[in-house]
């Protein structure tokens, strides 16, 4: 049985490169792709995903926002965050909203898939440098 995926990314070049990856895994599907955090929860309610991958720097409502609302309305769907913007608070911020995961986006591609994995399968992964 595939884990289904949301992935949630405005910047076009990066979702195309993550949708791509992710589907070249014969265990993984994307069911479907959203550029705005506004659109998260109503596409993960439609789609029931395992896992939604989500971009913190959303525009409209911000991922960690989205997140928290996708976490109390869909609290089945995990969510791996996926982020450029690296800071404590940031995985503070995740953590409050009930992510399963916290990566940053210059990680290691076959990180990001085996993260997704752990997630679905209700482990936590939080891949992040300490200092």
């Amino acid at each position: 049985m595939s884990t289904t995926v949301l992935i949630a990314e405005d910047i076009d070049v990066v979702r195309d490169t993550l949708v791509a990856l992710l589907e070249l895994e014969d265990d993984l599907e994307v069911v479907a792709q959203v550029a705005s955090g506004d659109r998260i929860v109503s596409a993960a309610l439609r789609h029931r995903p395992d896992v939604a991958v989500v971009d913190i720097d959303l525009p409209v409502v911000d991922g960690l926002t989205a997140a928290a609302e996708l976490h109390r309305r869909l609290p089945a769907c995990r969510v791996l965050i996926v982020t450029g913007l690296a800071g404590p608070d940031n995985v503070d911020r995740a953590l409050a909203a009930g992510a399963s995961g916290f990566m940053l986006k210059d990680g290691p591609a076959d990180g990001l898939i085996d993260a997704v994995r752990r997630v679905a399968r209700g482990e936590r992964v939080f891949a992040y440098p300490m200092r």
